[in-house]
């Protein structure tokens, strides 16, 4: 893999990047000539991720962080353009998900997913956003999820996190178009990773493929991406209907998802 001059790389800074969805993004965007600046609260995937980019000829670097540590991780990301140069994309990725019953509701596992999920993002969203507009320059993409067009049974503090990261990325992109950054949200829908591991789920998407489409959309600079399309319409659809017939089939499908009994 050819590794371009100092003066033509780009840096994208991921979250997230150990595992998943965001290793798969991080060689994906290396391919694509990136300089990959890669973040993870896990030190493992990391080293693993560093391992390979550098074997394939890329340029990369790699911190742990915790994204729910403001100061913690601006001073990571900072490291990490003193090794790199400034971040000219942003793919706020990192996520959790949590069982959310109304039966035996858990405040805490709701704020948890809020603290990652949401404020992670804007926290990630806040260590490179200042010096994009230094430079005049830059994207902004977060990680959502077609969960975050209603509430799903199961899933509130998921549903609610996401939804929360659409708003957020609503109101930064109105604002910052005219300064030339674009902002991207993504609304994937499930995808083979640890976060679904306890489910089973018919056409879950594999995350090379899934990091392809997104890679596509990031270079399109296309505001807001859903996809596979047909899941995306289906949750449209959902939202725009009244209630009633709302939830009744919102029931429906949750039914057939089922959780993958353990191995012995």
């Amino acid at each position: 893999m050819a590794v371009a001059g100092p003066a033509e790389l780009r840096v994208a800074l991921i979250t997230g990047a150990g595992g998943g969805l965001g290793r798969a993004l991080a060689l994906e965007l290396a391919r694509e000539g990136y300089a990959i600046a890669g973040v993870d609260v896990q030190p493992e995937g990391l080293a693993e991720l560093e391992r390979e980019l550098t074997a394939a000829g890329a340029a990369v670097a790699t911190v742990t962080a915790d994204v729910t540590d403001a100061e913690g991780l601006r001073k990571a990301v900072a490291g990490l353009e003193e090794r790199l140069g400034g971040t000219d994309l942003l793919i706020a990725n990192a996520g959790i998900g949590r069982e959310n019953s109304a039966l035996e509701f858990s405040a805490a596992d709701f704020e948890a997913q809020i603290r990652v999920n949401l404020l992670g993002v804007a926290n990630s969203v806040a260590a490179v956003l200042p010096g994009m507009l230094r430079r005049g320059r830059g994207h902004l993409v977060a990680i959502s999820s077609l969960a975050s067009f209603r509430g799903m049974p199961l899933m509130a503090g998921y549903s609610a996190s996401k939804a929360g990261v659409n708003a957020l990325m609503d109101s930064l992109r109105v604002e910052l178009r005219p300064r030339g950054i674009p902002v991207t949200t993504i609304c994937p829908c499930w995808i083979r990773t640890p976060l679904t591991a306890g489910l089973d789920i018919p056409r879950m998407l594999e995350p090379a493929d899934a990091a392809r489409r997104i890679v596509r959309a990031v270079r399109r600079g296309v505001a807001f991406y859903a996809f596979p399309p047909a899941d995306a319409w289906v949750v449209r659809l959902l939202r725009w209907l009244p209630s009633g017939v709302s939830d009744w089939l919102v029931a429906r499908l949750m039914r057939r998802l089922k959780r993958k009994e353990p191995q012995q």
